[in-house]
């Protein structure tokens, strides 16, 4: 029994992301945000970034081939060229990545081919083939949802049933298990 609790709580601590408020990583550090390539676009408070794409916020990272980052727009919409007062383009309010996708944390990496963050309801989904490692434990499935400020998350696949391929699957070692020589320490063991 102590075993299932154990790989219940990698499964879960797995899915979960480090903590974190209505941003990428932490709420009051600046995002950096790097690529071979970069356009913004004031009508609508977005910015595209091509090339190897990446954003860091604190020890967070997120790669992909291409980043669409948008803007809240604030009170009386996007700033037009050449307009004076009136409005602007505020927060993140989302991220879009496609190509290659990998999010890292310092003790998790998570690979799949598209990811959407959203800032309001702080949660990132990575889509497509999804692998997510913590130490030695993997998770897999073609989606994965989790909340960067409660760490709830959710992994699933599209395959149903026993014998269906693209189901989520997960691979879990427990903690003293890592080092064989472990057991021969043990003296409780016949």
């Amino acid at each position: 029994m102590r075993g299932l609790i154990a790989i219940a709580a990698s499964a879960a601590a797995l899915t979960a992301a480090v903590p974190a408020a209505a941003q990428l990583g932490d709420s009051k550090a600046p995002i950096d945000i790097v690529s071979d390539e970069a356009e913004s676009h004031n009508a609508d408070c977005s910015s595209t970034w091509r090339g190897s794409a990446e954003a860091l916020q604190g020890n967070l990272r997120l790669r992909a081939d291409v980043m669409t980052a948008h803007m809240t727009i604030t009170k009386g919409g996007p700033k037009q060229a050449g307009a004076t007062g009136g409005g602007g383009c505020g927060d993140l309010a989302t991220i879009d990545a496609k190509g290659s996708v990998y999010f890292v944390t310092p003790t998790r990496r998570v690979r799949g081919d598209a990811a959407f963050y959203d800032a309001s309801s702080t949660t990132l989904t990575v889509t497509g083939d999804v692998i997510a490692v913590e130490g030695q434990n993997v998770m897999r499935g073609t989606r994965m949802v989790y909340n960067t400020q409660t760490g709830e998350g959710r992994v699933e696949g599209s395959g149903k049933g026993r014998n269906a391929k693209d189901r989520p699957r997960g691979v879990f070692y427990p903690k003293d298990s890592g080092n064989p020589s472990d057991q021969s320490k043990d003296k409780t063991r016949p």
